[in-house]
């Protein structure tokens, strides 16, 4: 891969230190002279910084760019490190002066990283501009980036010279690493998908920036106590982010509430409302052996000075002085805030609205900027690509079209045109909640002009499946509009109700009606009904009957008109809403799931009726993770055994070269080196677990881990009790027959519960409680233990994938759209235990039926196995009965699991009935985990195995999954830097 080199020198006063990324309406934020204010010209020598040696190309000869990058970079003398991290811990003043305190020295430390990436970040923004290249713009409700430091150092590939420059300092690399927190922009694998999506765009070259919110304090930080999960507000930003560059001068009006008027312009002005201001602050993604230096934009909010309510506040009224900022500020403070109440939902929607507007705005600005005078809106499809991540961004098209029609003046067709050419949508799931529904009331109050948008996309939509369709069947007809409608429980508009009518029987007319009644009248036993009697009058004197006028009327409207059918009317006991993963189908040129199972399910059932529409919007891009972050930095034992047996470490841009460990599978000397790799890092996390849980775990047993988040569908209750059954039946042996019967295990779980999850926190809790009556047995001792280690974050996971050694991807079948970290796990030698679940069918596949541990019901069996369960067919195994028995028996203390346990059982009801089914697949499991045991025993076998997983994990790299999007869906190109 050609790549622009980047070598490092001293920043003199003649070459200033640059700082910032061109965006919005100006260009770059160039700041004059170098840091230190009035310091003395020495201190004001210390930054590093990057020029190009693109010029000295033609006499390299055979050199590539990658070597010619790693021997510039490797030739920077640790000593000038060393005296650029001490400019900045005494001129960055960002710590008292007193001691040169770890954190301190992180700080300083990254801000000497931050000088190297300035430079190539300005540069490549420069070049993109000067250049007018098409760019892909990633909007994410999540970035889950994990640790910067350890990341940038790598990709430089400075590791060693920064590692030498601190122990020169009296501290070590990997000390001052552990100062930084990790950035709290994410929860699970959406934002590290997202994360390691800009990895690969910056390190293959792609012209692409990411666009996210930048929360003040994340999800939550979870604390582990005798009850459970308890969740407190995270702090990462409580020291500040050296990492960041605030960009004052790049903001943008974002408007909620108001109403819609017509201007005498003959456009659409929606006017008055509440009004708030986004922020930007900006984050380099550093490519690896490259220049290119991409951007994560995050957005703060907040609201001009004047809205300071001074007035109010001198009048001691400071409550409403402040309101305004308060409203403003709080759409960033936390990821997912509860969405319970009306006023968490209006929350949830001012963040995604906010994300949206401000992203489109600043790509709006840059796309005008480039283009000049030459601008033209029919070219801005050829020049931006929006992908949103799932559907918290679908606001993305209702707000291109309101920029596009009602700012930039064009038509609805043109509109329409340039959003669907620019927007791409990926689904994550294919769980009904995820598919997100939003309460239309909610979206009238605070996006009127939005609801108006969506009402006509809805309005265009039915027309297109009309016209699909037509009109002789009309049962077909309703049910392809009520699957693909975007507004659900909304009337139909009248041009459409009419077409579906039931015609009425005839009803006599007014003078056989009034016959009839006087016949019936003159009758002796006559009886009339009371309710007739309501509308009818018997006049006794001339025995005739009178008819009511209105009932004339009605009769005769019934006559001339027919009925429509219930299904165009809404109905009041239901709530109106907006289906947006449907508009994301809709609006967008591409629909991708994230596995080849998934987007088949995609196809078959969750849009079917879109795909037969429009088969050529759906793809399938199979999720990747960086090998740079994932095997190469987290895992440096086994990285440097690779390289030695491969021959070079090509491989950390060219996973494909892994294949040929495959020849040295059976090799005693690298099992020998592979088997002391996993040792070392099973080390770094028995010191893990006990600083964490207090527990003392054997770095000899097998490390059993699941870490992901806590949902049902994951089904950590499976793998819990499949732990309960294993201790039940080691109580219930001897001593000598528990050793011969089963390989001594210590199983680790991480993970949050969402914090008005209940039945997520109930296992959490359940965890919790099993570990504390396990791991204090002394007749089970090191045989079994059990571990939740508490706020699994992304460094928690650097540690434990590269100790792992058995994994748990135990999801329902057809559930889990794809996982990454089952990714993570075989890339690092780790072997899968799991059900044919998303990308668990594709790691299969490559690493081979006889290295995955196979259990569980298929996703085409489930439905089937729910209905049966629903027809009181379900016969569960002794075994699973035994252990919830046991689980009852309180042998776990007195925390009463009957709602946990109870969702098991019955056939049907809310909580009940097993959905997930647990019981349908727990005597398979059990077994499987049999099967395990008996493959451990045999270290040869199993490292054998270990090895084969990472050998067979190529495919797995999101370098790979970016060239597919960039080909495939962006329609963009690498740009080497000159």
């Amino acid at each position: 891969m050609a790549t622009a080199s980047a070598p490092l020198q001293l920043a003199t006063a003649s070459r200033p230190l640059s700082v910032g990324v061109g965006g919005g309406g100006g260009g770059g934020l160039h700041v004059g002279g170098a840091r230190g204010g009035g310091a003395p010209p020495a201190r004001r020598q210390r930054g590093l910084a990057v020029r190009s040696v693109a010029s000295d190309r033609g006499v390299q000869g055979s050199v590539s760019p990658e070597e010619e990058i790693s021997s510039v970079l490797n030739s920077i003398d640790s000593s000038t490190i060393a005296s650029n991290i001490k400019h900045h811990a005494e001129f960055t003043p960002v710590f008292s002066p007193e001691h040169f305190s770890p954190l301190k020295a992180y700080h300083a430390t990254a801000k000497s990283v931050l000088d190297t990436l300035i430079m190539n970040w300005n540069a490549t923004y420069d070049y993109y501009d000067r250049t007018n290249v098409k760019q892909a713009y990633y909007l994410s409700m999540e970035f889950l980036q994990g640790r910067a430091l350890t990341n940038a150092v790598g990709n430089l590939e400075l590791t060693g010279q920064y590692a030498e420059a601190l122990k020169q300092l009296g501290h070590s690399l990997e000390d001052v690493a552990t100062q930084e927190p990790d950035a709290a922009l994410g929860n699970g694998g959406l934002g590290r998908l997202a994360s390691c999506f800009l990895d690969s765009l910056a390190t293959l070259n792609y012209p692409a920036w990411g666009y996210g919110l930048r929360y003040k304090h994340g999800l939550f930080k979870q604390i582990i106590t005798k009850d459970g999960q308890e969740e407190v507000a995270e702090n990462w930003l409580e020291m500040g982010n050296p990492w960041e560059i605030v960009r004052s001068d790049v903001s943008y009006p974002v408007k909620f509430y108001g109403k819609v008027v017509e201007g005498t312009d003959g456009r659409m002005h929606w006017i008055g409302g509440e009004n708030i201001k986004v922020v930007a602050h900006d984050v380099p993604i550093p490519g690896y052996r490259t220049k290119t230096t991409n951007n994560l934009r995050l957005w703060s909010t907040t609201v001009p000075s004047q809205d300071f309510d001074l007035e109010a506040f001198n009048a001691g009224d400071h409550a409403s002085a402040y309101e305004a900022h308060l409203n403003a500020e709080k759409i960033c403070h936390v990821l997912y805030p509860g969405d319970e109440s009306p006023e968490g939902k209006v929350l949830r929607l001012k963040q995604q609205y906010t994300l949206c507007s401000a992203s489109l705005q600043d790509i709006i600005a840059r796309f005008e900027r480039r283009a000049g005078d030459s601008l033209s809106w029919e070219d801005f499809p050829s020049k931006v690509a929006v992908q949103m991540n799932d559907t918290h961004p679908t606001l993305c098209i209702p707000e291109l079209m309101r920029i596009l029609i009602d700012v930039k003046g064009l038509s609805w067709n043109e509109a329409w045109s340039i959003t669907e050419r620019t927007v791409a949508y990926t689904n994550h799931t294919v769980l009904p909640e995820a598919l997100e529904k939003w309460s239309l009331d909610i979206m009238q109050k605070l996006l009127p002009r939005h609801v108006e948008i969506i009402e006509k996309i809805d309005g265009e939509l039915m027309n297109i499946i009309i016209s699909k369709y037509g009109t002789a069947d009309t049962s077909l007809l309703k049910k392809k509009i009520k699957e693909m409608r975007i507004l659900d429980n909304i009337d139909l508009p009248d041009s459409i109700a009419k077409l579906f009518v039931k015609p009425k029987e005839k009803k006599e007319s007014p003078a056989k009606l009034k016959d009839k009644l006087l016949v019936k009248s003159l009758e002796p036993s006559a009886v009339v009904e009371e309710k007739t009697v309501s509308r009818v009058e018997i006049n006794k004197d001339s025995e005739e009957v009178e008819v009511d006028s209105e009932e004339v009327v009605e009769a005769e409207n019934e006559d001339s008109e027919d009925e429509l059918d219930p299904f165009v009317k809404s109905d009041p006991k239901l709530p109106r809403v907006v289906r947006m993963a449907n508009l994301c189908v809709v609006g967008g040129h591409s629909v991708n799931g994230v596995a080849e199972i998934h987007s088949e399910i995609v196809k078959e059932d969750v849009f079917n009726s879109f795909y037969e529409m429009w088969p050529a919007k759906f793809q399938n891009k199979t999720n990747g993770v960086t090998p740079r972050r994932w095997i190469r930095f987290c895992n440096p034992e086994l990285s440097t055994i690779i390289s030695k047996w491969i021959g070079s470490d090509d491989w950390v841009l060219n996973t494909d070269k892994l294949a040929e460990l495959k020849k040295f599978a059976d090799d005693e000397d690298l099992q020998s080196e592979w088997r002391a790799a996993k040792k070392a890092n099973k080390m770094k996390v028995v010191s893990l677990i006990r600083e964490k849980t207090g527990y003392i775990v054997s770095p000899d047993a097998m490390f059993d881990v699941q870490v992901k988040r806590i949902h049902e569908y994951k089904r950590q209750l499976l793998n819990i009790l499949g732990i309960v059954y294993r201790y039940k039946k080691m109580k219930e042996m001897s001593a000598k027959d528990r050793i011969k019967s089963f390989v001594p295990r210590v199983c680790i779980f991480g993970g949050k519960a969402f914090a008005t999850y209940i039945q997520a926190k109930r296992i959490v809790k359940f965890i919790t409680d099993v570990a504390a009556t396990v791991n204090h047995d002394p007749e089970i001792g090191d045989l079994l233990k059990v571990v939740f280690v508490p706020d699994y974050n992304v460094s928690v996971a650097e540690a434990l994938i590269p100790a792992s050694e058995l994994s748990q991807h135990i999801s329902t079948a057809g559930m889990e759209a794809s996982g990454t970290s089952n990714m993570k796990f075989a890339m690092n030698g780790c072997i899968l235990i799991g059900t044919l679940d998303g990308a668990n069918v594709e790691i299969r596949e490559e690493v081979g039926d006889e290295n995955f541990f196979l259990f569980g019901a298929e996703a085409h069996e489930i439905a089937g196995l729910r209905k049966e369960r629903a027809q009181g067919k379900f016969v569960p195994d002794p075994r699973f009965e035994e252990v919830k028995r046991y689980v009852r028996s309180g042998v776990f203390g007195t925390y009463n699991y009957d709602d946990l346990m109870g969702s098991l059982e019955g056939n049907e009801g809310y909580g009940r009935a097993d959905y997930f089914l647990v019981g349908k697949d727990f005597p398979s499991y059990i077994e499987c985990q049999e099967k395990v045991d008996k493959a451990y025993r045999d270290q040869k076998l199993w490292t054998r195995m270990s090895i084969l997983n990472t050998a067979s994990s190529s495919k797995f790299n999101s370098d790979r999954t970016i060239h597919e999007y960039a080909k495939d869906i962006w329609d963009i190109k690498p740009v080497i830097l000159p």
